[in-house]
């Protein structure tokens, strides 16, 4: 990148996490300071994810979250990163959006997956047919959460008989989320943004591809747009970020064994037994210092052909993340907004 060229767009993804010794609410409130930062340090998007029965996670309904996160941000987009389709019916996701449209006009988000969010228990109580957690009908799904959010193109469905909104002066942005190849072509060929999810994925560059192949021009957008999102944590040193980073290591590894739990604080998890193991884990995170977390995002940039860049930060504490995000904003050369939000 030249010296003169303006950085990527920069967004934040947004767990709403709660660790050892927190509430929901505290970390409601976190993430209502990640919102206000990522807002005040000129930040493309905050969008929030779907998760459901986690003990770590707090977001398990992104349009009410979204609601509030809007409302006490002034400029940022704000979305869902993502909403789990099949756990919905198309007609409810699209009123809510359209309605989180109207209120706060351009700057709303919707960020579209097609995995649960949770185990098969937690899904099966979600969709209450067992018959419905396969995926199979996430494609007519989609077309008919766009149909009912205004794309001409969709004929027939929903849409003929429905309507997500009364009077839609505009509409969210839809974008198709996956770390798959089905997803990525799936995007391509409906003509939308496509996020890969690099932060647990280990083929963006053979997806990205795959979109690029697959994508055909539409209204809402006539060339691909790639978005990818990586797990990215910075501290003034690299060893004060790896140390920042081992709660979340530690949460990765509760994960993988299906040992679900809070994230541990800092304390707990520098005497964990399990350190030892978690910081063996092979990952894909960037962690370190700015200037090392900047060139590192910026070559996987540059290898994906990105043209955004999403980052999400596991730690136990929001003080740690909007700090992280306050470093990497002045090293990646984002222009702060002028607006009146504080952190």
């Amino acid at each position: 990148m030249s010296e003169s060229a303006p950085p990527l767009p920069l967004s934040v993804l947004e767990l709403a996490t709660v660790g050892t010794g927190q509430s929901s609410a505290d970390a409601l409130a976190a993430t209502a300071r990640v919102a206000r930062a990522a807002d005040r340090l000129g930040y493309t998007r905050l969008w929030v994810a779907e998760h459901h029965n986690m003990p770590a996670v707090a977001s398990t309904s992104p349009p009410v979250l979204i609601a509030h996160l809007a409302a006490v941000t002034e400029r940022i987009r704000v979305g869902s990163g993502g909403v789990m389709l099949p756990n919905h019916a198309p007609l409810v996701v699209a009123e809510q959006f359209a309605m989180l449209e109207a209120l706060h006009p351009g700057r709303i988000d919707l960020g579209i997956g097609r995995a649960p969010g949770t185990d098969q228990r937690t899904a099966l109580a979600l969709r209450r047919d067992p018959a419905a957690l396969s995926a199979e009908d996430f494609p007519q799904h989609l077309l008919d959460l766009l149909g009912l959010l205004g794309d001409e193109r969709v004929a027939g469905g929903l849409a003929e008989r429905f309507v997500a909104t009364p009077a839609a002066r505009s509409a969210p942005e839809v974008v198709l989320l996956g770390s798959s190849g089905f997803s990525a072509q799936l995007a391509g060929a409906l003509g939308l943004p496509f996020n890969y999810a690099h932060h647990f994925g280990t083929h963006a560059q053979a997806a990205v591809e795959l979109y690029r192949d697959s994508f055909r021009p539409s209204r809402v957008l006539d060339r691909p747009h790639t978005m990818i999102t990586a797990n990215v944590l910075t501290a003034g040193t690299d060893e004060e970020a790896q140390r920042l980073a081992l709660p979340g290591r530690l949460m990765m590894l509760a994960i993988r064994t299906n040992r679900l739990r809070p994230v541990p604080s800092l304390a707990e998890a520098e005497v964990d037994p399990e350190r030892p193991t978690a910081e063996a884990m092979p990952t894909n995170w960037i962690v370190g210092a700015p200037d090392r977390a900047v060139d590192q995002l910026r070559r996987l940039a540059a290898d994906t052909g990105a043209d955004e860049v999403m980052v999400t930060s596991s730690t136990h504490g929001g003080a740690e993340r909007v700090r992280s995000l306050e470093l990497l904003a002045d090293a990646w050369g984002l222009a702060p907004s002028r607006g009146r939000t504080a952190a």
